[in-house]
């Protein structure tokens, strides 16, 4: 059984006690269990034995993996220590971006998310938000900047993990990518390293230069990884690029703003230049990740942050003219799009 068969009770239960399942799952990754868990089935003797545990204890630690739908069980005897157990496929992948140490949710707990908390009420209605001075949207200080582009560079390993998987029939017959609104060069700086041929510039507010400067360096990709500073909302896109990228940056805005983008990029492209379009595209699993945005994003009126479906985008750049759109598979799928 899984998270999601479960009835909206039990469901509510298991929310009740997210502290202590929090808990749990962090305890399995840090002792070990989940390496052991992974490839089983493994007996409950074995685990016991393995990591000095006491079989009793051991057993509703399990339990409680059990209940949230990370562990499979089955019982033979009555006896607790032949009861075997296997873990759902990448639970410690998972748990490692969650609980460990360079967790994605660690990074999302420093906002002030707490300014909300108890007081959603008030927030629905306007009544309490979050400041410009906590969270600025588009971000507004040398600070609010560091921190924003940190956050998103935490969570781009799907992402290059995608770009990655197609390297080869991405950059086949284009070699100059435009990463508009490319944070602070991450991304980037893997591209590189995928294709040695391949240039990129990022393009971002001038406020972020100095970060896309420390992933030049720390990179050593040198004169192929550069950066055009400006403002994609108030000016025309730049030219000279075969292929030009939107990472995480469409779902931010609405619609209208969406399109402009969209129709920017087309103007900006050459004949048979090229769009990508990479983000979080809605599904119910996409949606459950991006629960504290949700949340926390209640307060922030200027931010739209809305997960549309993959349709969304590929009828947008039908509208706008685009030709050959294609959505590639991936844990976040790429859509890429030609202009006659």
């Amino acid at each position: 059984m899984t998270g999601s068969q479960l009835s909206p009770r039990a469901l509510m239960s298991l929310l009740a006690n997210g502290a202590k399942a929090m808990d749990v799952l962090e305890t399995a990754l840090t002792i070990g269990l989940l390496d052991a868990l992974e490839p089983g089935p493994v007996r409950l003797a074995h685990l016991s034995a393995r990591f000095d545990l006491r079989p009793g204890r051991l057993y509703k630690l399990l339990d409680c993996l059990e209940s949230l739908g990370f562990v499979f069980r089955d019982e033979y005897t009555d006896d607790i220590n032949d009861a075997e157990y296997r873990a759902v496929y990448g639970l410690k992948a998972a748990a490692v971006e969650v609980v460990g140490p360079d967790a994605i949710e660690r990074d999302r707990d420093k906002y002030p998310w707490r300014q909300l908390h108890g007081r959603l009420d008030e927030a629905l209605r306007g009544r309490v938000g979050i400041t410009d001075d906590d969270f600025a949207w588009p971000p507004k200080t040398e600070t609010q900047i560091a921190e924003f582009e940190k956050s998103m560079a935490a969570g781009l390993g799907p992402i290059i993990e995608t770009f990655h998987t197609h390297a080869q029939r991405l950059w086949s017959d284009h070699r100059r990518l435009l990463d508009v609104g490319g944070g602070d060069g991450t991304l980037a700086t893997h591209l590189l390293t995928d294709v040695p041929d391949l240039t990129v510039d990022v393009y971002n507010l001038p406020a972020v230069r100095p970060l896309v400067e420390q992933a030049r360096v720390r990179s050593g990709h040198g004169p192929r990884l550069g950066f055009v500073g400006g403002d994609f909302l108030a000016e025309p896109l730049p030219q000279g690029y075969d292929s030009l990228g939107f990472v995480r940056v469409l779902h931010d805005w609405p619609a209208p703003t969406a399109r402009r983008l969209v129709e920017n990029a087309y103007n900006a492209l050459p004949r048979h230049g090229r769009l990508l379009i990479c983000e979080e595209f809605r599904t119910p699993e996409r949606l459950a990740t991006q629960f504290f945005w949700s949340y926390f994003l209640i307060g922030v009126d200027t931010c739209s942050s809305r997960l549309r479906d993959i349709t969304f985008y590929t009828n947008l750049l039908q509208q706008v003219g685009f030709h050959d759109i294609e959505v590639l598979p991936g844990r976040f799928e790429l859509i890429t799009a030609a202009k006659p």
